[in-house]
C-alpha cells in the first residue's frame, strides 16, 4: 500500500512538472539541427507548425537573407516603417526561436503602442535619438532616451512604443526570442476591428463621447 501511495505521489509530481512546462512554453525547443520551412507537403515533415525541407537538400541560401540594410519608406501617417524577418519570410528561422526586424523612423516618427504576445523584444539603436518605453501590469511606465549603441529590452507581452525624438532619420534593429512573435497594435485592435466593437462600450471604457468613438472607428478601419 505504501508503495502504491509513493508511486501515485511520484506520478503527481511528474504530471505537475509536465503541466508547468506546457504552460510556460511558447516556442518549442528544436529536436533536430534545423528545420527549414517549406510549403511542399509531399516531400517534407511537419514540425512546429511548418513543414520541413529534407535536410539533405538544404543549402546556405536557406539560412541567408539580404536587404536588411536598405532604408524603408517612412512617408506615412506615423513616419515609421519596419521589415520583420520571421519564419514567414525567412524559412531558415523555423524552430530556432528567434526573429529580427529593421525599423526606420522619420524625424518625429513613432512606432505606436503595441505588444508582441509571443516574444520578448531587444532594441538596438543604430542611428538617431529615441524615446522608448513599456508599461507593466501595474501601469508603471519604464521609459528611456536612447542613443546609437544603446540597447533596451521589452518583456514579453507588455505594451511598448518608440519615438524618434531627434532631428534626423533614425534606425532601430530589433530581435525577438520567437520565430513569430506576433503583433497587436493597440489603437487598431480597439478601433479598427471587423466588425466594430460597440461604440457605447468603448465610449464608457475610454470616457469619450460616442460620436468621438465612431470617428475613431471610421479612421482606423480605413487604415487597415
Amino acid at each position: 500500500m505504501q508503495f502504491l501511495i509513493a508511486m501515485k505521489s511520484v506520478n503527481f509530481v511528474i504530471l505537475a512538472f509536465a503541466l508547468m512546462a506546457l504552460a510556460s512554453a511558447y516556442d518549442p525547443s528544436p529536436l533536430q539541427d534545423y528545420c527549414v520551412a517549406v510549403n511542399d507537403t509531399k516531400s517534407a515533415i511537419f514540425v512546429n507548425g511548418r513543414f520541413c525541407k529534407d535536410p539533405s537538400v538544404a543549402t546556405g541560401d536557406d539560412f541567408t537573407f539580404s536587404g536588411l540594410n536598405i532604408p524603408l519608406d517612412t512617408n506615412n501617417l506615423f513616419g515609421f516603417n519596419a521589415t520583420l524577418l520571421s519564419v514567414d519570410n525567412f524559412p531558415g528561422l523555423n524552430t530556432l526561436g528567434i526573429a529580427i526586424a529593421r525599423a526606420d523612423f522619420a524625424p518625429g516618427g513613432v512606432n505606436p503602442p503595441h505588444t508582441h504576445p509571443r516574444g520578448t523584444e531587444l532594441v538596438l539603436v543604430q542611428k538617431g535619438t529615441f524615446y522608448a518605453g513599456f508599461v507593466d501590469s501595474n501601469n508603471t511606465l519604464f521609459g528611456k532616451i536612447l542613443h546609437p549603441g544603446d540597447v533596451f529590452v521589452i518583456p514579453i507581452g507588455l505594451i511598448h512604443f518608440q519615438v524618434n525624438i531627434g532631428k534626423t532619420d533614425g534606425v532601430l534593429y530589433v530581435s525577438f526570442n520567437s520565430q513569430n512573435p506576433g503583433l497587436i497594435t493597440i489603437a487598431n485592435s480597439i478601433f479598427g476591428t471587423n466588425p466594430p466593437i460597440d461604440p457605447y462600450a468603448l465610449a464608457r471604457a475610454f470616457q469619450l463621447d460616442v460620436n468621438a468613438v465612431k470617428q475613431l472607428q471610421a479612421k482606423f478601419s480605413s487604415t487597415n
